[in-house]
């Protein structure tokens, strides 16, 4: 069984918030967000190809990688800095889907120890506006939310 996730998107404000519990403890899954190899394999839709240009998960660093949809067909490039990065506890890091270039989301990531082994991941994204915010849930990112921490979850039960 997996655990399920929310994502709120409030009337009005230019936010989303996402949130999922993991049955693994803290350093787990934030390691699956600091190591590429990790990363390739649960981030995004089901069935895309993931290819990593560029993943630093250091205050600072940043990243660039690339979903190629099954077939090889089309690819999307996405490409971000990390502000701060907290081990086992906290990032900040801005989003942006390089076929809207200039609207870039800021998200904060906080990894929540529950004790007994169970991880909390909340993460906040602040759009440049509301019309940005509704296309990202427009594309159909709640599908793509949804199916990568399925995998995550696979991955990290393994």
């Amino acid at each position: 069984m997996t655990n399920p996730v929310t994502i709120t998107a409030p009337e009005g404000l230019p936010f989303i918030d996402i949130e999922r519990e993991f049955d693994v403890p803290v350093a787990a899954v934030f390691n699956a967000h600091r190591d590429p190899e990790l990363v390739k394999q649960w981030l995004g839709p089901n069935g895309y190809e993931m290819t990593i240009e560029r993943w630093d998960f250091v205050p600072q660093g940043g990243y660039r990688y690339l979903h190629t949809q099954p077939g090889g067909e089309e690819a999307y490039a996405f490409n971000g800095t990390f502000h701060s990065v907290r081990e086992n506890e906290f990032a900040i890091q801005t989003f942006e889907y390089e076929g809207f270039p200039d609207v870039v989301a800021i998200e904060s990531l906080r990894f929540e120890d529950l004790g007994g082994g169970r991880t909390r991941l909340s993460i906040h994204s602040t759009y440049p506006s509301l019309e940005a915010r509704d296309g990202m849930i427009q594309s159909n990112m709640e599908l793509g939310v949804r199916e990568g921490y399925e995998r995550l979850e696979g991955l990290l039960a393994a």
